[in-house]
């Protein structure tokens, strides 16, 4: 049985009191979570280091203004932290984080982390006019009865990976209809149970729900099957293909909040791939017309190439795709499908290389002549 702290608070009011004991108590030294911005129920990523200043946290507001991952692979990029720092996020944020540390993109040391049974969230532009502020009521009424609300990004509806695997602390947030009176959270390693102890509240020896979690898995993924079979009919052939990534205009907005795209300098945006007045003249006499730009489509083959193994599906591609491109159900449907043949699902285990870091002489023997 796993360890769990039960506080009798709701859940957003529990997870408040926690943080504020670890600074309280010098367990850590910095908060890494979401709060409030300003007064129009804008939200940002913030590290925060004094008691005062959690008053304005929201560590679990249904809203992903970028995957943390991406912020955390910053943050211990040139080193690791010198001090203990406690960072609240979601299930493919961690995820996506142990991708990059795996890539040598960030460190692990001294970072603890507290994540939920995640519900998903919103669209980023439901953050505008407090829309997200507005409906938070149904989000969590809808997370207590294990239901999917249709105003949720796509890659959540679809997300069957809401458990995080890492997590030193899992908020029990799905299925549980006591959030509104009691906080359940799961200590699920030693540096957790060090982190709670001491805490207010009564420490208990429970499991996740497997039922309820069993049946929420079921819902995921039906919606799943529907958004893949969607898009499985429009990108069976390079037509479908031409067709849905031809709208694309070429910003690489899905590129520069992606988690896992991490380079300096991009191949995509190298001198080595503009177009030379030269390569204009050649393609207008082939086709008499040539889209401009060009090569938005072998854009996104080339990315999706490049990012498949380790996409974690969290869908903040899609989120700022301002054509409204698919992308991340076309990138989870391929992703999964590559996953699934390395028996690989990225984020899952630090200790785990991945795949194209990784030589074996016997492999997809079934494939050879």
């Amino acid at each position: 049985m796993t360890k769990a702290l039960k506080i009798n608070k709701n859940v957003e009011q529990g997870i408040l009191e926690l943080l504020k004991f670890l600074l309280n108590k010098d367990k850590v030294k910095g908060i890494f979570t979401l709060k409030k911005i300003g007064k129009g129920g804008s939200v940002a990523y913030s590290l925060i280091t004094k008691p005062d200043e959690l008053k304005d946290a929201v560590p679990l507001f249904p809203l992903m203004p970028v995957n943390a991952g991406k912020l955390l692979s910053r943050f211990s990029l040139k080193g690791s932290s010198s001090e203990p720092v406690v960072a609240v996020v979601r299930p493919c944020e961690l995820r996506a984080f142990i991708e990059l540390v795996k890539l040598e993109q960030g460190s692990l040391e001294n970072i603890f982390f507290i994540s939920s049974t995640c519900g998903g969230v919103h669209p980023i532009d439901a953050s505008i006019d407090g829309v997200v502020e507005k409906n938070l009521s149904k989000y969590w009424d809808a997370v207590k009865k294990d239901e999917i609300p249709a105003e949720l990004r796509p890659a959540c509806r679809s997300c069957d990976e809401f458990i995080p695997y890492t997590a030193d602390m899992t908020v029990d947030l799905i299925g549980n209809d006591n959030i509104d009176k009691q906080c359940t959270i799961f200590l699920n390693t030693k540096n957790g149970e060090e982190l709670a102890k001491g805490m207010d509240g009564e420490f208990l020896e429970k499991e996740i729900s497997k039922e309820k979690i069993d049946k929420f898995q079921g819902k995921r993924e039906a919606e799943k099957k529907k958004l893949f079979d969607e898009i499985g009919t429009k990108t069976k052939d390079l037509d479908g293909l031409i067709d849905i990534f031809g709208k694309c205009i070429g910003c690489h907005g899905c590129m520069r909040v992606c988690p896992i795209c991490y380079c300096k300098l991009c191949e995509f945006e190298s001198t080595d791939s503009e177009y030379k007045p030269s390569s204009y003249e050649s393609e207008l006499e082939k086709r008499g017309a040539l889209r401009v730009p060009p090569g938005v489509v072998y854009f996104q083959i080339g990315r999706l190439d490049h990012i498949t193994l380790s996409c974690v599906g969290c869908g903040a591609c899609e989120d700022v795709c301002p054509v409204d491109i698919p992308i991340s159900i076309i990138f989870k449907k391929v992703g999964e499908s590559v996953q699934k043949l390395f028996d690989y699902v990225p984020g899952r285990n630090v200790e785990e290389k991945i795949p194209l870091t990784t030589f074996e002489k016997e492999e997809f023997t079934e494939f050879e002549d």
